[in-house]
């Protein structure tokens, strides 16, 4: 039996997101500046992609697909770095890129594996890690985005697309979805076909990191109390 999208299994993943985001907000000032907590999400990031690539080994699948030229499969390896370092160079790159990139696999799943097989629980594991990392380093620790750091983010968004462009085009992969839209139904559905939904795509990308920095700025004039500003600066 393959995966529904907006089935049962889908709705649960859902909802494990939002209670995790919830408890973060309720739980935010006892959190912050816990070490523990940070360790926990790079572990557990770490965890999912190892227990991913251990399947593979065991399998011995080791395709191209084991390349981690997925956006969500690099970000999850950067989330994991940045809140264990606390780096706000990677944050700026993560907290855009990562958070739509997993927001729009989670609301769009590209799946098969039904619940609860390893890849059901690798593809929503990983990526309500992604949004979960990103939004604790926001919600807690006061982290914050700035249109610059979007325009950057924007710039690393064209870089990481290099690899994976050369490699769909050497090895007839879809990597970030650059050479053909997914088969399942998704977002990309609403715009034109190949190759100019690319350059629509960029265009939407763009939109969303400007509507992600203003919730966050929406955020802070509707709560601010939350707004954490001594951590606010010069990423490091």
């Amino acid at each position: 039996m393959a995966f529904e999208p907006y089935g049962a299994s889908h709705w649960a993943a859902t909802g494990l997101l939002a209670l995790i985001v919830a408890v973060v907000c309720v739980q935010r000032r006892r959190l912050r500046g816990s070490k523990q907590a940070r360790i926990a999400l790079a572990a557990a990031s770490a965890a999912v992609e190892l227990a991913m690539l251990a399947d593979r080994a065991v399998k011995r699948d080791w395709d191209i697909y084991a390349l981690p030229f997925e956006l969500c499969s690099l970000m999850i390896w950067l989330t994991a770095l940045m809140v264990l370092t606390g780096s706000r160079r990677l944050y700026e790159v993560t907290f855009f890129l990562g958070i739509l990139g997993a927001a729009q696999a989670l609301a769009t799943p590209d799946l098969t594996a039904p619940f609860p097989t390893l890849g059901f629980m690798h593809f929503f594991l990983g990526h309500i890690l992604i949004v979960v990392s990103n939004l604790y380093m926001t919600i807690v620790e006061g982290y914050r985005p700035t249109l610059r750091s979007a325009l950057r983010a924007f710039g690393w968004l064209q870089v990481l697309a290099v690899p994976a462009a050369i490699a769909d085009m050497l090895a007839g992969t879809n990597f970030m979805f650059l050479a053909r839209k997914p088969p399942s139904a998704s977002l990309l559905d609403l715009l034109g076909p190949w190759p100019w939904y690319l350059l629509e795509l960029e265009a939407v990308a763009f939109a969303l990191c400007l509507l992600l920095l203003g919730l966050v700025k929406l955020g802070d004039r509707l709560f601010p109390s939350h707004n954490q500003s001594p951590k606010e600066g010069s990423p490091s």
